[in-house]
Protein backbone atom coordinates (compact mmCIF):
# COMPACT_ATOMS: atom_id res chain seq x y z
CA UNK A 1 0.00 0.00 0.00
CA UNK A 2 1.60 3.36 -1.18
CA UNK A 3 0.93 6.96 0.06
CA UNK A 4 -0.57 9.07 -2.41
CA UNK A 5 1.75 12.08 -3.42
CA UNK A 6 -0.21 14.70 -2.39
CA UNK A 7 0.15 16.81 0.92
CA UNK A 8 -1.19 19.47 2.83
CA UNK A 9 0.50 22.42 4.54
CA UNK A 10 0.01 22.98 8.34
CA UNK A 11 0.96 25.09 10.65
CA UNK A 12 2.70 24.30 14.21
CA UNK A 13 2.60 26.61 16.91
CA UNK A 14 6.57 28.60 17.30
CA UNK A 15 6.84 26.39 20.33
CA UNK A 16 6.48 23.20 18.59
CA UNK A 17 8.67 23.84 15.53
CA UNK A 18 11.03 21.40 14.35
CA UNK A 19 13.89 21.06 11.98
CA UNK A 20 13.20 21.18 8.06
CA UNK A 21 13.92 17.66 7.03
CA UNK A 22 15.99 19.25 3.83
CA UNK A 23 18.07 21.93 5.45
CA UNK A 24 17.89 21.41 8.84
CA UNK A 25 16.53 25.13 9.38
CA UNK A 26 13.78 25.21 12.52
CA UNK A 27 10.31 25.39 10.97
CA UNK A 28 6.37 25.61 12.01
CA UNK A 29 5.48 24.32 8.82
CA UNK A 30 4.55 20.93 8.12
CA UNK A 31 3.23 19.27 5.28
CA UNK A 32 0.97 16.16 5.87
CA UNK A 33 -0.98 13.56 3.69
CA UNK A 34 -4.95 13.68 3.99
CA UNK A 35 -4.97 10.46 6.34
CA UNK A 36 -2.12 12.06 8.51
CA UNK A 37 0.29 8.92 8.24
CA UNK A 38 2.93 10.19 6.61
CA UNK A 39 4.18 14.11 7.48
CA UNK A 40 7.71 16.18 7.78
CA UNK A 41 8.59 19.67 8.33
CA UNK A 42 9.55 21.87 5.54
CA UNK A 43 10.61 25.05 5.46
CA UNK A 44 9.25 28.49 3.59
CA UNK A 45 12.04 28.73 1.35
CA UNK A 46 11.38 25.35 0.17
CA UNK A 47 8.06 25.63 -0.40
CA UNK A 48 8.65 27.78 -2.85
CA UNK A 49 10.86 26.35 -4.75
CA UNK A 50 8.87 25.17 -7.54
CA UNK A 51 11.40 21.88 -8.21
CA UNK A 52 10.27 20.90 -4.60
CA UNK A 53 6.09 20.84 -4.59
CA UNK A 54 3.46 22.52 -6.80
CA UNK A 55 0.00 23.79 -5.04
CA UNK A 56 -2.86 21.70 -6.50
CA UNK A 57 -5.02 24.09 -7.58
CA UNK A 58 -8.71 23.63 -7.69
CA UNK A 59 -10.80 25.84 -10.26
CA UNK A 60 -13.93 25.40 -7.94
CA UNK A 61 -12.71 26.81 -5.30
CA UNK A 62 -10.44 29.64 -7.55
CA UNK A 63 -14.23 30.33 -9.10
CA UNK A 64 -15.49 30.49 -5.82
CA UNK A 65 -13.02 32.98 -4.24
CA UNK A 66 -13.07 35.49 -7.33
CA UNK A 67 -16.75 35.38 -6.87
CA UNK A 68 -16.44 35.92 -3.24
CA UNK A 69 -13.71 38.61 -3.92
CA UNK A 70 -16.44 40.35 -6.92
CA UNK A 71 -19.54 40.03 -4.29
CA UNK A 72 -17.51 42.09 -1.63
CA UNK A 73 -16.39 44.43 -3.71
CA UNK A 74 -20.23 45.18 -5.13
CA UNK A 75 -20.97 45.36 -1.60
CA UNK A 76 -18.54 48.08 -1.10
CA UNK A 77 -19.50 49.75 -3.95
CA UNK A 78 -23.39 49.36 -3.29
CA UNK A 79 -22.59 50.61 0.43
CA UNK A 80 -20.64 53.84 -0.66
CA UNK A 81 -23.01 54.63 -3.06
CA UNK A 82 -25.88 54.74 -0.03
CA UNK A 83 -23.45 56.53 2.29
CA UNK A 84 -23.56 59.07 -0.80
CA UNK A 85 -27.16 58.98 -0.87
CA UNK A 86 -27.92 59.27 2.76
CA UNK A 87 -25.33 62.37 3.01
CA UNK A 88 -26.89 63.95 0.31
CA UNK A 89 -30.36 63.63 1.77
CA UNK A 90 -28.77 64.98 5.16
CA UNK A 91 -27.69 68.30 3.79
CA UNK A 92 -30.90 68.94 1.60
CA UNK A 93 -32.51 68.52 5.11
CA UNK A 94 -29.99 70.68 6.43
CA UNK A 95 -30.63 73.29 3.87
CA UNK A 96 -34.38 72.91 4.54
CA UNK A 97 -34.05 73.33 8.14
CA UNK A 98 -31.96 76.36 7.83
CA UNK A 99 -34.64 78.16 5.32
CA UNK A 100 -37.18 76.97 7.64
CA UNK A 101 -35.27 79.00 10.65
CA UNK A 102 -34.94 81.90 8.74
CA UNK A 103 -38.59 81.56 7.24
CA UNK A 104 -39.65 82.10 10.36
CA UNK A 105 -37.20 84.27 11.29
CA UNK A 106 -38.49 86.80 8.90
CA UNK A 107 -42.08 85.42 9.90
CA UNK A 108 -41.37 86.86 13.63
CA UNK A 109 -39.89 90.05 12.20
CA UNK A 110 -42.65 90.59 9.94
CA UNK A 111 -45.03 89.91 12.39
CA UNK A 112 -43.62 92.52 14.92
CA UNK A 113 -43.72 94.80 11.96
CA UNK A 114 -47.32 94.10 12.07
CA UNK A 115 -48.02 94.30 15.53
CA UNK A 116 -45.89 97.76 15.93
CA UNK A 117 -47.73 99.10 12.66
CA UNK A 118 -51.16 98.17 14.46
CA UNK A 119 -50.86 99.30 17.73
CA UNK A 120 -49.35 102.81 16.28
CA UNK A 121 -51.84 103.16 13.98
CA UNK A 122 -54.57 102.20 17.37
CA UNK A 123 -52.84 104.83 19.33
CA UNK A 124 -53.26 107.35 16.15
CA UNK A 125 -57.00 106.48 15.83
CA UNK A 126 -57.19 107.22 19.89
CA UNK A 127 -55.38 109.86 19.44
CA UNK A 128 -57.14 111.61 16.93
CA UNK A 129 -61.29 110.59 17.96
CA UNK A 130 -60.44 111.75 21.32
CA UNK A 131 -58.48 115.14 20.23
CA UNK A 132 -55.59 114.70 22.89
CA UNK A 133 -53.36 116.04 20.39
CA UNK A 134 -53.01 119.33 22.22
CA UNK A 135 -53.23 117.65 25.75
CA UNK A 136 -50.55 115.06 24.79
CA UNK A 137 -48.06 117.23 23.09
CA UNK A 138 -48.05 119.83 25.72
CA UNK A 139 -45.21 119.46 28.98
CA UNK A 140 -46.98 117.69 31.15
CA UNK A 141 -45.08 117.78 35.13
CA UNK A 142 -45.94 114.28 35.87
CA UNK A 143 -45.59 111.45 33.26
CA UNK A 144 -48.60 110.21 31.55
CA UNK A 145 -49.32 106.42 31.83
CA UNK A 146 -51.74 104.52 29.07
CA UNK A 147 -52.95 101.19 29.80
CA UNK A 148 -52.37 98.60 26.67
CA UNK A 149 -52.82 94.78 26.51
CA UNK A 150 -48.97 94.20 27.66
CA UNK A 151 -49.56 96.56 30.82
CA UNK A 152 -49.13 100.08 31.60
CA UNK A 153 -46.99 102.55 29.52
CA UNK A 154 -45.21 105.05 30.75
CA UNK A 155 -44.88 108.69 28.64
CA UNK A 156 -42.48 111.38 29.00
CA UNK A 157 -43.64 114.11 27.47
CA UNK A 158 -40.73 114.65 25.69
CA UNK A 159 -41.31 111.26 24.44
CA UNK A 160 -45.11 111.61 23.45
CA UNK A 161 -44.04 114.40 21.62
CA UNK A 162 -41.97 112.05 19.68
CA UNK A 163 -44.42 109.79 19.83
CA UNK A 164 -46.66 112.33 17.98
CA UNK A 165 -44.10 112.77 15.50
CA UNK A 166 -43.90 109.52 14.58
CA UNK A 167 -47.57 109.26 14.26
CA UNK A 168 -48.12 111.96 12.00
CA UNK A 169 -45.55 110.35 9.69
CA UNK A 170 -47.07 107.08 9.87
CA UNK A 171 -50.64 107.83 8.80
CA UNK A 172 -48.94 110.51 6.14
CA UNK A 173 -47.42 107.39 4.68
CA UNK A 174 -50.24 105.33 5.40
CA UNK A 175 -52.90 107.58 4.68
CA UNK A 176 -55.75 106.81 7.30
CA UNK A 177 -58.86 108.23 6.57
CA UNK A 178 -60.37 110.12 9.20
CA UNK A 179 -56.86 111.21 11.04
CA UNK A 180 -55.62 114.04 10.64
CA UNK A 181 -53.46 116.19 12.64
CA UNK A 182 -53.49 120.13 12.30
Amino acid sequence: MSTPNIYHLRRVAPASAKPCFICYKSTASCLITPDNRDFFFVCDGHLKDTGFASPIVDKDAEEAKKKKEEMAKAIEEVKKEYEERQKKKKDKKDKKDDEKKDSKKDEQKDEKERDEKVWMSSLVRSCAERKTRSRLSKPVGRPIRSQTSQGYLRFTSTSMTLLIGVAQSYVTDQHLPGVSFK
